[in-house]
């Protein structure tokens, strides 16, 4: 919504990429598929899925992102969200049962709750890292915070590994 960001965050993004070496690419109709289909669908399939089997929870994620960030396919159709699991490696009756689900009163609760957490700890964005150091909650906001991340957690970062598998 912002022209100059936009454009800078389409640079960035090719960088991020070739250092990453994680193939990214913004979505063709960013506004169609960003904002105004959004992600409430995915967001209640992962919800249905960390609630019910929890060790697909991963993968999961990390399919439906890759369908966007670097496929440019749709995260929002029924179809979309089995292929995904499917590609991850759920089994399809369990990726059945989780996509029954997620119109449940108690996946839609618990994204909820799941959500206000999230604003309480101030969350306004993504990627967001909530950190609980000695008992303090620290929000560190950006895939560039890694480093700062490790600092406050007494550890020495030793910067990314890039490696393509690792989606």
């Amino acid at each position: 919504m912002v022209p100059k960001k936009g454009a800078y965050m389409a640079k960035d993004v090719e960088r991020l990429s070739e250092f990453y070496q994680v193939p990214l690419r913004q979505p063709s109709n960013f506004f169609q598929v960003v904002i105004k289909k959004g992600s409430l669908s995915a967001m209640r399939f992962l919800t249905a899925i960390q609630m019910s089997h929890p060790e697909f929870l991963e993968g999961v994620s990390r399919e439906l992102w890759q369908r966007i960030w670097s496929e440019d396919k749709d995260i929002t159709e029924p179809e979309s969200l089995l292929q995904a699991a499917k590609k991850a490696g759920m089994p399809e009756d369990l990726a059945q049962k989780s996509l029954s689900l997620m119109t449940s009163p108690e996946v839609k609760t618990r994204l909820k709750e799941n959500t206000e957490k999230a604003l309480e700890y101030g969350v306004f964005g993504m990627p967001s890292i909530v950190a609980h150091i000695n008992e303090k909650t620290e929000l560190f906001f950006g895939s560039d915070r890694f480093e700062l991340l490790a600092h406050h957690l007494g550890e020495k970062w030793l910067g990314p590994v890039p490696h393509k598998s690792r989606l």
